[in-house]
């Protein structure tokens, strides 16, 4: 309705700017890793099955997901060549998502974002489909959207406002289009009555269209739910799951997802970030070594200003509301999409758990019962951090990931072989 999709194979030819996520070229022979879905971090096992696997199994499991997309030279590529991208599934179902566009309308850009679910791929898969959305319509002038919304009105035609990059091994499911696209609609026209046009220069517009998408999806995906859970009925469930799809609303908010988005408009990045994914800009100095340059914070336990966030948002509860490094002790992630259990009322929570059976039984058992300790919530934000950074001759490319791959390996590392690749 909104966005038309294009479907495109090639190489990447970096000049300053790419999304990357690329393995080493020549991965040497591995013992079969395993990873425990239920430790805190993800802790390598080697050796636990009989027998190694040689380097061509390995090539063939490291490339089963890769893609690259060569973006065509002009205005519109914004000054972004091309990107690769991967994924390496630690658990199946994969809860991980990654999503690639161009802005068509208003002042354009391009949008790479990974999204790393948790408690399920719903809310993940829902972010990474609606997400870029919301982006555009919170950038674009409101005159544009008046014309948006005068061709809804009269069904006419709509002016795509995004041209996906789908990678051919993209999952798909039946999804809540007309849900989604009633949201979207609604929050054109709020903006529409609430705001006035002004001349806020461009950097500022993009951060705030960033912050506001963020925190609008986010209230959306709320909303419906609750409207789903007061439009149906407790119903006898043979089998858990059953009548509750991925995209139902409700499936969607109990489970949760971080997102690490990336705008790029003529030459200047924006990094919006929510949880602990991260942005890492590969920097190619004059002497030819390769630098690696954060543009992100890790919103968990390990960053001291947003460990003091959460106490100070929480005084009364200093011995409860972070335990073992964990939001109420079960969360690693301290901003998030989704996860309504640490944003609702206790009371609509108890609602929940009390009078939907069929509801929990689709969900993961982590997610069956109320947080312990449970005062004062919200206790999970929303609230993206936002990195603005300009493009210098220096700056050749980006890699964006989820915690996986940050965990096993030093972002320098990562430069280091991905510059090694290119040159």
């Amino acid at each position: 309705m909104l966005g038309r999709t294009a479907f495109h194979t090639g190489c990447c030819r970096l000049q300053q700017c790419c999304f990357l996520s690329l393995p080493p070229p020549h991965p040497p022979e591995l013992h079969r890793l395993h990873y425990s879905a239920s430790s805190g971090s993800r802790k390598l096992r080697a050796g636990q099955e009989a027998g190694q696997i040689n380097s061509a199994q390995v090539d063939r499991i490291l490339k089963a997901n890769e893609y690259s997309l060569t973006l065509p030279r002009g205005p519109a590529s914004h000054g972004v060549l091309g990107f690769h991208s991967n994924m390496l599934p630690s658990n199946l179902p994969c809860e991980d998502r990654q999503s690639s566009a161009t802005c068509l309308a208003g002042r354009g850009g391009v949008l790479f974002g990974v999204f790393d679910g948790h408690t399920g791929p719903a809310c993940a898969h829902a972010v990474s489909q609606r997400l870029f959305y919301y982006i555009a319509v919170a950038a674009l002038p409101l005159r544009t959207l008046a014309e948006l919304e005068r061709a809804v009105e009269e069904e006419r035609a709509v002016t795509p406002l995004l041209e996906w990059h789908k990678y051919p091994q993209d999952l798909s499911y039946p999804n809540g289009e007309v849900t989604s696209f009633h949201s979207l609609r609604n929050y054109w026209q709020e903006r529409l009555e609430t705001e006035e046009e002004d001349e806020e220069e461009d950097d500022n517009r993009t951060t705030s269209a960033l912050v506001n998408a963020f925190h609008r999806l986010d209230y959306d995906l709320s909303v419906e739910a609750q409207v789903h859970l007061s439009l149906t009925s407790p119903r006898q469930v043979s089998f858990p799951g059953e009548g509750l799809s991925l995209t139902s609303p409700l499936r969607v908010a109990l489970s949760g997802c971080t997102a690490c988005v990336v705008h790029i408009s003529n030459g200047v990045l924006h990094v919006a970030n929510l949880g602990d994914s991260r942005a890492v800009l590969g920097v190619q100095e004059a002497d030819g070594s390769w630098s690696a340059i954060n543009l992100t914070n890790d919103h968990n336990a390990q960053n001291p200003e947003e460990l003091q966030r959460i106490l100070g948002e929480h005084p009364a509860e200093q011995r409860t509301v972070i335990r073992h490094d964990r939001l109420l002790g079960l969360l690693l992630p301290f901003r998030a999409f989704g996860d309504v259990r640490f944003k609702w009322s206790a009371d609509m929570l108890s609602r929940v758990y009390e009078t939907r059976p069929d509801v929990l039984s689709a969900v993961s058992e982590a997610v069956r019962t109320m947080p312990p300790h449970y005062l004062t919530p919200p206790y999970l934000s929303t609230e993206p951090e936002i990195t603005r950074h300009c493009v210098g001759p220096a700056d050749k490319f980006l890699v964006l990931a989820t915690d996986g791959l940050w965990e096993l390996m030093h972002r320098q590392t990562v430069i280091q072989l991905v510059g090694d690749h290119l040159t």
